[in-house]
C-alpha cells in the first residue's frame, strides 16, 4: 500500500480541481511513492497529532484543514505550523489534506451534517458553474451500445439521480481512405457511407482524460471523431452548502437545543428566533457566512454555519434565523467521512481517527 492509493481513493470522492482558489489540499508532506505503515486521521495537523502517529507507528496522516495554508520561507521552528512540518518530516511521515473540494462534493462536509440533523430532499446551496462538458462523438451503429457502456463506465452521462444519459441519432458518415491504412470498414481509395449513431453524453471537467480514453478504447474507428464542449450549466452535484428538509417541522428553540447536542456545542450564537417552527434548513461546514443570501433566497428557515461577523449578523434582516455553532463544531463530523472512504476502499488497511482535540476555542 502506497501513499498514491490512499490519495487516489479521496480524489475519486473529492477530486483537487474542485478546491477553492485560496485552498492548499492535496499531499502537502512526503512522497506518492511511500509505502505506508496506516493512517492517522484527524481535523487538524498539529504537533499532537504528529507525535500521536509516530507513538501509533502511523506514517500518513489525513487531514481536513492544510497544515500549511500560506507559503513558509523559512524552517526555524518559530510557530506551530514550523513545527508540526519539521517533525513530519523528521520522522517520515506524510502529510495529505482534503479540504474545501470535500466541502463541495455530496457525501462530503455538509452533506455529513445533513446526515446528522436527517434532513432529506437535500440539494447542494451554491452549486458550480462551468464544470461540465459535452461529448459528442460519431459511431457505427452496430457498436453504439458498447461505446455508450465505455463512457459510462468512466463517469459520463450523471445526471442529477440519473446515470447512463445520452442523446442518439441515428445518421449516416463519409469518408475515404487514403493508401497508408486498412480502414476498419470500406476499401482503401473509395469514398465510404457508413450508418453511424451521434452519441452526446455530459460529465464533469475533471473526468476528461478517463472519458477520452474509454472513448479511444472502444471505439472501433483507426481515426476517432469526437468535440468537447464547455458547458455553463450548473453542476447539481458539485457545490458549497447543502439545503434540506427536516421530515417533519419542530419548534424552533427544540431544534436548536437539539442542535446543540448533536454538534457537542459549547455555545450557539444566533439570531432572533423569528420562526416559530424550523422545516427548511440550510448548512455549510467550517465558515460559511458567504452564503447566507443563498440561503434566504432558498427561503431556508435557518442557516447553520460558523465564524460569523458580528455585523452579518444584521444580515438576518428578520427573515431567517442564522445559528452559529463554531467552525469545528461544525466539521468534526469529517473524520468520519475520510475512515468511510479509506476503509471501504481498503478495508484491511490500518486507519485509526485522531484522540487529539484540536478545537483552539474553549467555552467558559
Amino acid at each position: 500500500m502506497k501513499v498514491k492509493d490512499i490519495v487516489a481513493a479521496i480524489e475519486d470522492i473529492a477530486p483537487l480541481s474542485y478546491q477553492e482558489s485560496y485552498d492548499n489540499a492535496g499531499l502537502i508532506v512526503g512522497r506518492y511513492d511511500w509505502e505506508l505503515t496506516g493512517a492517522l486521521i484527524c481535523l487538524d495537523v498539529v504537533e499532537e497529532v504528529v507525535e500521536e502517529a509516530i507513538e501509533k507507528g502511523l506514517n500518513l496522516i489525513i487531514s481536513h484543514h492544510p497544515i500549511v495554508f500560506k507559503g513558509l520561507k523559512r524552517f526555524n521552528g518559530n510557530n506551530y505550523v514550523e513545527r508540526t512540518v519539521m517533525l513530519a518530516i523528521k520522522n517520515n511521515i506524510a502529510i495529505y489534506s482534503a479540504h474545501t473540494n470535500l466541502d463541495s462534493v455530496k457525501g462530503g462536509v455538509s452533506d455529513k451534517m445533513c446526515d446528522v440533523l436527517g434532513l432529506v430532499n437535500r440539494k447542494v446551496l451554491d452549486p458550480v458553474s462551468e464544470d461540465l462538458k459535452k461529448l459528442v462523438t460519431y459511431v457505427p451503429s452496430d457498436k453504439a451500445e458498447e461505446v455508450r457502456t465505455s463512457l459510462f463506465e468512466s463517469g459520463a452521462g450523471k445526471i442529477g439521480n440519473y446515470d447512463s444519459c445520452s442523446f442518439n441519432l441515428k445518421g449516416e458518415g463519409t469518408f475515404k481512405a487514403n493508401d497508408s491504412v486498412i480502414p476498419y470498414v470500406g476499401k482503401t481509395g473509395e469514398l465510404h457511407h457508413e450508418a453511424e449513431t451521434r452519441i452526446e453524453t455530459i460529465f464533469p471537467k475533471h473526468l476528461q482524460g478517463k472519458v477520452i480514453s474509454a472513448l479511444l478504447r472502444s471505439h472501433p474507428y483507426e481515426e476517432v471523431a469526437y468535440d468537447i464542449y464547455s458547458l455553463e450549466n450548473k453542476n447539481p452535484q458539485v457545490g458549497l452548502g447543502m439545503i434540506g428538509e427536516l421530515e417533519a417541522p419542530i419548534d424552533s428553540l427544540e431544534f436548536m437545543n437539539k442542535l446543540k447536542d448533536l454538534f457537542h456545542c459549547g455555545v450557539i450564537r444566533h439570531t432572533p428566533i423569528v420562526k416559530d417552527k424550523i422545516r427548511k434548513v440550510a448548512l455549510c461546514g467550517g465558515s460559511g457566512s458567504f452564503l447566507l443570501r443563498k440561503a434566504k433566497a432558498a427561503k431556508a428557515d435557518i442557516y447553520i454555519s460558523g465564524d460569523f461577523k458580528y455585523h452579518e449578523f444584521f444580515d438576518a434582516e428578520g427573515k431567517i434565523i442564522i445559528a452559529d455553532i463554531g467552525h469545528y463544531e461544525s466539521e468534526q463530523f469529517t473524520r468520519e467521512i475520510f475512515y468511510e472512504i479509506v476503509t471501504k476502499k481498503f478495508p484491511n488497511f490500518a486507519v485509526r481517527i485522531s484522540e487529539i482535540n484540536s478545537n483552539p476555542i474553549n467555552y467558559l
